[in-house]
This record gives structure tokens, C-alpha cells and sequence, in this order.
């Protein structure tokens, strides 16, 4: 996959790139206009899905609690379908003029980030959104989009002093500043996480070194381990600590059912009672009131109970073609800015499913890490439908011969 990218790198960079040739060596004006329809269609069956499974998940919540089982389903439906004007909107415009405010961009998702800790709402006991009268708004996903373009804009802004280690660092370290803001301010671990994995792959990309980034990641993941085995034997059952609790609910889920444990083992009961085939749609049993807040990062639990294995293989399909077509998009972007733009989003969408999904069947420990355009949430999918905008933007611009 690097090798594929770094066949974009321009001997000086972005300008040059664009405005010579493709990577058959044919100028990127000669043949027809591009626009990917099929990003566009998996988009939209994974936003109706997760529109559907979203009704079938919370109605009886919802029924419950605010005595309209399409409490969940209509507010979803409704941002959703303003997000689909947009992206269409947004795709028509030029995705380098996205760029020219990189910076503004980035510095407002900081401001954002910086000021939850102070005038943000608590929802669920994390302070990770700020209203605007009836809108709330969740400010670490910005800074995943702003981080996105920032990074991706200033890898082409110096692309010609790459080759060291002084200014790959600085850059590496702007990424690291927003993770440290969405980790300090919101205390979002996981969110922290990918934004540091999008700034890392990026960078990787395009430098022309492999031995550093693989010390750094072999080494990371090392070093992880290590603290595992000293850490968690030691961890006691009395600490006040919540993400070291979380540790101890992951490795012994049924010891801690009155606690975090609870989630977990309710949502392996769903995934192992479904079957090959599941229940049928709308005949979980989980989620009636057995598995808490199942709408949100464990719906994934509930398409395994009523869709099955099949249902679930489904929605890997799906998220699969979605990133073949970031990948394709990447691969053939007119420029070195198209291609790591997209490179980004790629990451951002294959880290969330798996993460997701690795905490649903307890591989790690819970994180809050919401499954893209199916579990419920209107930040998320607003700016996950503008990550598809740029993409279908740098798309557009795509010359086939």
C-alpha cells in the first residue's frame, strides 16, 4: 500500500504533479470526467441500513423512555438526510479550496476541543459535547476531519524537505497536539487514538524511510504488551481508576457483571444467540432493556442477533467496498493533496469498524467507538458524510483514459 502511494510523490511536490501526468504518463485533461457513483452507493446502503437497524435497535427504548418508539429513528433519519444534501453539494466543489482553510480548520477544532472542558454538556458521564440551543455537537469529531486535511496539507506544503526527520516530527507533532486536546479537554481516549493512527499512516505514506515508522510502531506495540503484563496483574479491584476498571471488566467480564462487565456479556449473549441466520429483523431479545445504550457502540451486537453471521459478513462487505473505493479514489487522485486527503479518511473509516467491532467481541477493552453511518449519533454521521464529500470532490476530479 505504500508503494502504491508514494507513486504519487512529484519530484517537487503538489503543483507539479497535478498539472503533468497520470500514472500511465498521459496528461490528466485528456479523457472523460470521473465521479465515483459507487462510493456514493455504498454510502447510501450503509446509511439506510444503519437507518433501519437503528429503528429495529432502539423503538422499544424509545417507546420507554419518551413514548415515541421514532425518537432515535427521526432525529438520525432527519440529520442524516440533510447530510446527503450537503455531501452531494459539497462534492461539486473544488476539495483544494477545503485546503486552503486547513489551518483555520485545525486551529477552530482546537478552540472546540479546548473549551468542552469548560462549557461542554455531560451526557452519559463524559463531557464530550457542546450545545448550541437544541444542537449538540461533539467536538472531537471535527478534529478527526481537521486533522485530516491540516496533515494532509502540510505533507504537500513541505513535501520537498520530507526526506529528513526535522519537519516530518513537527508535522507528526500537530497530529499528536489535536490527540492530546481531545484526550486532555474530552477525555476520549479512543478518539485520541485514531487521530494520532491518521497522523502516523499519513506521514508514513509519503516518507521515503520504512525503518523509522516500523521501529515506532513494532515498538509501540512492544512496549504495550510489556506494560500489560506488569500492569494488569498488579491492577487492584478497589481502584477508583475508571480506565483501569475497564481493563479489569475486559479480562474477567463475568466477574464485574454488575458493572461494565454487564455490556459486555450482554452483547456476546446477542452475538451467540443469533446464529448463522439470526432471529429475524426486530426479534432481538437484548435489546429490551438487557444490553444499555445498544443504538450506540454496540449495535453491531444486535445485527448479529437478528441478521446473524450472514447480516454481520453483510455490513463487512459493505464497509470493505467502501474502503476499496477510498483506496481506488486515493490511487488515482490528480494530485499528491487528492491522494493523502482520501489516504486519511481511508484510515479514519477501517480504524473505527475495526475498533468497533474488536470491542463488541471483547478482543480490547470497551471504548466508546461508535460503528460509522450505523450506530446513533448526529456529529458522527454529519461529519462522516464530509469526509465522503471530500472524497467524492477529489473524485470528480479524476480523468479517465
Amino acid at each position: 500500500m505504500k508503494a502504491d502511494f508514494q507513486a504519487f510523490l512529484p519530484n517537487g511536490g503538489m503543483s507539479r504533479r497535478s498539472k503533468k501526468t497520470g500514472t500511465a504518463g498521459k496528461p490528466y485533461n485528456a479523457g472523460r470526467d470521473y465521479y465515483d457513483y459507487n462510493l456514493l452507493a455504498a454510502v447510501i446502503l450503509l446509511t439506510c441500513f444503519g437507518l433501519v437497524m437503528l429503528y429495529s435497535t432502539s423503538a422499544y427504548e424509545a417507546s420507554v423512555n419518551y413514548q415515541n418508539d421514532m425518537y432515535f429513528f427521526g432525529k438520525q433519519a432527519v440529520i442524516s438526510a440533510v447530510s446527503l444534501v450537503i455531501l452531494l453539494a459539497g462534492s461539486m466543489i473544488d476539495y483544494h479550496l477545503y485546503a486552503r482553510f486547513a489551518i483555520l480548520i485545525y486551529v477552530v477544532s482546537l478552540f472546540f476541543l479546548f473549551i468542552t472542558r469548560f462549557v461542554g454538556t455531560t451526557v452519559n458521564g463524559a463531557r464530550r459535547w457542546i450545545r448550541f440551543g437544541p444542537i449538540s455537537f461533539q467536538t472531537a469529531e471535527l478534529a478527526k476531519l481537521a486533522v485530516i486535511i491540516f496533515i494532509s496539507s502540510m505533507i504537500v506544503r513541505f513535501i520537498d524537505k520530507m526526506k529528513g526527520l526535522k519537519v516530518p516530527l513537527l508535522i507528526f507533532a500537530s497530529g499528536m497536539l489535536a490527540a492530546l486536546f481531545t484526550y486532555v479537554f474530552t477525555e476520549n481516549l479512543s478518539t485520541a487514538v485514531i487521530i494520532a493512527g491518521i497522523s502516523f499512516i499519513l506521514l508514513f505514506i509519503v516518507h521515503p524511510k520504512t525503518t523509522p515508522f516500523a521501529a515506532v510502531f513494532f515498538g509501540g506495540i512492544g512496549a504495550f504488551l510489556l506494560a500489560a503484563l506488569l500492569i494488569i496483574p498488579r491492577i487492584s479491584e478497589d481502584t477508583d481508576n475508571f480506565r483501569l476498571r475497564r481493563i479489569l471488566v475486559w479480562t474477567h467480564p463475568e466477574a464485574y457483571a454488575d458493572e461494565g462487565g454487564y455490556q459486555v456479556m450482554q452483547g456476546l449473549y446477542a452475538i451467540g444467540s443469533g446464529g448463522l441466520f439470526g432471529k429475524g429483523l426486530g426479534n432481538s431479545t437484548q435489546k429490551l432493556e438487557a444490553l444499555p445504550e445498544a443504538q450506540n457502540d454496540m449495535i453491531f451486537c444486535i445485527i448479529c442477533e437478528e441478521l446473524g453471521v450472514f447480516g454481520a459478513v453483510i455490513v463487512v462487505i459493505l464497509f470493505v467496498f467502501l474502503l476499496y473505493r477510498l483506496f481506488f479514489i486515493a490511487r488515482n487522485a490528480p494530485d499528491l493533496l487528492g491522494s493523502l486527503m482520501a489516504a486519511g479518511i481511508f484510515v479514519h473509516i477501517a480504524l473505527q469498524v475495526v475498533l468497533n467491532i474488536a470491542v463488541v467481541i471483547n478482543i480490547i477493552p470497551t471504548t466508546g467507538i461508535t460503528l460509522p453511518f450505523v450506530s446513533y449519533g448526529g456529529t458522527s454521521i454529519l461529519f462522516l458524510m464530509a469526509e465522503m464529500m471530500v472524497a467524492l470532490s477529489i473524485s470528480r476530479q479524476i480523468k479517465l483514459n
